[in-house]
């Protein structure tokens, strides 16, 4: 079985393949310091919990935008599961071409994303990722990611927007029933949601317009996508494993690279 792990600004999040099908996901939070025992011991234990028996996990892939749990949490996979795990780095297989001024700055995250879209639907397609930052990349009919937008992502909108408001109260992200708000908490559920509506609406109008692409279908992702993507048409495809389906395909293209201890 394969383990895919995608550590996050927020989040970690993980699933387990047996072939194409995923069997299970779950999550951890980033934030939190953990030393590679307490990495080691917990994901063997949300395996397990899932049904499925750790020792069968014999690859293991990861991406990562944080570089700080990197050490402890790759001795982890090593101590607890006994493989090397693959990491999405410069110099592994994608298929995509990366054009951009600086193909190194591009995160992890968004070339497993933009494998997975380009892959499973292909292009040209626009990939959103409604994470810490909404991103926005363009890849083009032959598989070159062409550029890319970066937003400030919705959470993190309404975190500074209550962090920085001493009058406003740190609220439950969702669409209220009226972009007519009446009260404060609605108030702002509207302008967070219906202004992350206008943003995607507009951006990917635009990304349209000016790459010539008026038919490049638009995939989406991230927790707070799905959201969106109910609101609005500009949307084709959400997709909340996207990059979980991304990083199985990475390890496919790359398993040459993988040394088991």
């Amino acid at each position: 079985m394969l383990l895919v792990i995608d550590a996050g600004n927020t989040n970690i999040t993980l699933g387990v393949f047996r072939g194409e099908k995923l069997y299970g996901t779950f999550r951890l939070t980033t934030k939190i310091k953990r030393t590679s025992d307490e990495y080691g011991i917990t994901l063997k234990e949300m395996v397990e919990r899932q049904g499925l028996p750790s020792d069968e996990i014999d690859s293991v892939i990861i991406a990562s935008v944080v570089p700080d749990i990197m050490h402890s949490l790759g001795s982890a996979i090593i101590k607890y599961f006994h493989v090397t795990p693959l990491v999405v780095s410069a110099g592994i297989k994608t298929g995509i071409r990366i054009v951009t001024e600086n193909p190194r700055q591009v995160g992890a995250d968004r070339i497993v994303d933009a494998v997975a879209a380009y892959t499973l639907h292909g292009g040209p397609v626009i990939v959103i990722d409604y994470g810490t930052a909404t991103t926005y990349d363009l890849v083009g009919p032959d598989g070159t990611f062409e550029s890319a937008v970066i937003a400030p992502g919705i959470r993190t909108s309404a975190q500074a927007m209550w962090g920085q408001a001493a009058l406003l109260p740190a609220i439950e992200i969702k669409k209220p029933e009226s972009i007519l708000a009446k009260e404060t908490i609605s108030s702002m559920q509207a302008g967070l949601v219906y202004g992350q509506i206008g943003q995607t609406e507009y951006i990917v109008s635009r990304i349209k317009k000016e790459s010539g692409y008026q038919q490049a279908k638009v995939v989406a992702s991230g927790g707070l996508g799905r959201i969106i993507a109910a609101e609005t048409d500009c949307i084709d495809i959400y997709d909340a494993e996207l990059t979980l389906k991304g990083l199985r395909i990475l390890y496919e293209k790359n398993k040459g690279l993988r040394k088991n201890r």
